[in-house]
């Protein structure tokens, strides 16, 4: 269980990057960065560190899964699962404003994968 729960930790992690490098190649991302407004959002000191944080908690989380004891990893998991679950789903309504193909896979993946997280752990044998 705990393999299964961290594999999947890192599919979200590495599902995110794929769409912030794939977020670059659209026509005007470039010219967004430079405006330091990213669909919308500003991304001062405080953004920026929000967003580092989002990106690092998979990664934590798939290491934590492993070395954690089966008492604290499945109550962490269920948490932060239902949390980032919470994030794609309102990143993915975002993203239905103007829709790409490449952002509603890549984030409809993470939704489905951080699912399957809060799934196992809520499953995870007492």
């Amino acid at each position: 269980m705990k393999v299964k729960i961290s594999a999947l930790w890192f599919f979200t992690a590495i599902a995110m990057l794929a769409h912030s490098v794939v977020f670059f190649m659209e026509p005007g991302a470039i010219q967004q960065v430079m405006t330091g407004i990213i669909e919308g959002w500003e991304m001062g000191p405080g953004m920026l560190f929000f967003m580092a944080v989002i990106f690092l908690v998979p990664l934590v989380m798939a290491l934590l899964s492993l070395i954690l004891s089966d008492s604290s990893n499945r109550p962490l998991n269920i948490i932060l699962g239902t949390i980032f679950t919470g994030l794609n789903i309102f990143d993915f309504i975002g993203h239905l404003a103007h829709p790409s193909a490449h952002a509603l896979l890549l984030v409809g993946s993470t939704i489905v994968v951080t699912i399957l997280i809060v799934w196992y752990a809520w499953k995870w044998p007492k």
